[in-house]
């Protein structure tokens, strides 16, 4: 029994999904289909008949990690993006990890972007002061400072173990422990800042979340958002505030909003085309 089971949120992913199904053949593995019209569904009837398909409505990312840790019943479970996909035994190495640990809730590896390269996955929560160096492009006077980037975690090189704040969900191993105790993914995160508030969460509980370079998981990095990356980037900003709303109150939201909008607007002005336009869609969705 390798006591681990892997969960795939898919939407319209066809073009990735055969890399990453495959990448974790041997395993039992659920994908939960959020409404893909690209032959996703068809990919995976005729390729992969051994998966557990799970088709429902598309309620968020969340919910599809809830409905397929509900699925499954092992110690460990796998989220894995589905534009993403495993290198070698980087799974077994991540449990190995895990076990050792029992504080740990989330172990997650090292990404990688398709050419090879290391893709910067640990971050820091969100906060009022860390949204501000981001968004009004306070962490570009200094990348590698905890105090002007602990956004994007300044100065982590991405090279050693070690307990972190949060990490980007493309691959989360899950002690299955711990998100019975603590609870699921909150489904009010449609996208984006799920697996933050999860993490905060954890933490909140006593649990730790940690970073393990020595297993490595390739992402592409935006490949089933991108075509909808407008409407998602509102959908980020937008989430921002929810989570500072959650864990430190009305106060703190509101000012994140006003820095928010007031950056977005100023980013709406001082960029053309597509980019400016994204900056005041998402402005316009702050103010609603």
């Amino acid at each position: 029994m390798k006591d681990v089971a892997v969960v795939v949120v898919t939407y319209d992913a066809q073009p990735w999904l055969g890399r990453c199904l495959e990448s974790v053949r041997g395993y039992e593995t659920v994908v939960v289909d959020h409404g893909s019209t690209d032959g996703t569904l068809e990919l995976v009837r005729e390729k992969f008949p051994h998966v557990h398909l799970v088709e429902q409505e598309n309620r968020g990312v969340g919910a599809g990690w809830n409905r397929g840790v509900e699925e499954t019943r092992e110690s460990w479970i796998f989220l894995l993006n589905s534009d993403a996909w495993v290198l070698g035994d980087a799974i077994e190495r991540l449990r190995a990890f895990g076990e050792e640990r029992p504080e740990a809730a989330i172990v997650v590896p090292r990404l990688l972007n398709p050419d090879g390269t290391v893709q910067r996955s640990v971050r820091g929560f969100p906060t009022l002061w860390r949204l501000a160096t981001e968004y009004l492009f306070l962490r570009k006077l200094a990348p590698r400072s905890r105090a002007l980037n602990a956004f994007y975690a300044g100065g982590f090189d991405h090279d050693e173990a070690r307990a972190v704040e949060w990490a980007m969900g493309a691959a989360l191993l899950v002690r299955r422990e711990a998100a019975q105790r603590v609870g699921g993914v909150d489904e009010e995160f449609f996208m984006f800042n799920e697996e933050s508030d999860w993490m905060y969460r954890f933490r909140d509980a006593g649990w730790s979340a940690w970073f393990f370079p020595g297993a490595e998981v390739v992402h592409v990095g935006g490949g089933s958002t991108r075509r909808e990356w407008g409407r998602m980037f509102a959908t980020q900003v937008q989430s921002h505030v929810r989570f500072v709303r959650k864990h430190h109150g009305n106060r703190a939201a509101a000012l994140t909003r006003v820095v928010l909008l007031g950056s977005l607007a100023l980013r709406g002005v001082l960029f053309r085309g597509e980019r400016g336009r994204t900056y005041r869609q998402a402005a316009r969705a702050l103010l609603r």
